[in-house]
């Protein structure tokens, strides 16, 4: 099973979701994520979906069928192309005065931030790509997860487009 992430931008009306995913139901894709929000154009938005593929072609005729939708505008596999791509999780930790410390020295180089601290426990925010959200989440896992929420991946294409291969290369020379 491969993972791919795939974009649709839609008309933001009653409905649109409802009916993407269906197709997906309907074709037996597993969705792993879906984000969906506001563009910079008032009445357009953006469906990012993660879903795991067993044939490429299988993946190709459901895009196809998506963009004949009425309210898609367009829908786009962006996995193999350089894109952006970002996760929000919000980490419900227990802790006591004395743990509280340890905690914030887990975070701080994840860039992570404390929004919220009580008598037993604290909520950490954090933004970054999967790995990274799984690694602050495998680190914080030993002083007890009361509570954890993830938006799932959002991403658009890089303003440069170079193939995955080429931007691994280059960041191999660097």
């Amino acid at each position: 099973m491969k993972r791919r992430i795939v974009t649709a931008t839609v008309h933001n009306s009653s409905g649109v979701l409802n009916r993407i995913t269906g197709l997906f139901t309907k074709r037996q894709f597993n969705i792993e994520s879906i984000t969906v929000g506001q563009t910079e154009t008032e009445g357009i938005s953006k469906m990012t979906f993660v879903v795991s593929v067993e044939d490429d072609r299988k993946l190709e005729q459901l895009i196809k069928q998506l963009n004949k939708q009425i309210d898609v505008l367009k829908v786009t596999d962006i996995t193999d192309q350089a894109i952006v791509a970002r996760e929000l999780a919000l980490i419900k930790v227990m802790s006591n005065a004395q743990t509280r410390s340890e905690i914030k020295g887990i975070v701080e180089p994840f860039r992570a931030s404390l929004i919220d601290i009580s008598k037993d426990s604290v909520t950490v925010q954090v933004t970054g790509n999967s790995e990274k959200i799984e690694a602050i989440i495998d680190l914080l896992r030993p002083y007890g997860i009361k509570e954890l929420a993830r938006t799932g991946i959002t991403a658009f294409t890089r303003g440069t487009q170079k193939s995955v291969a080429d931007m691994k290369q280059y960041y191999l020379l660097q």
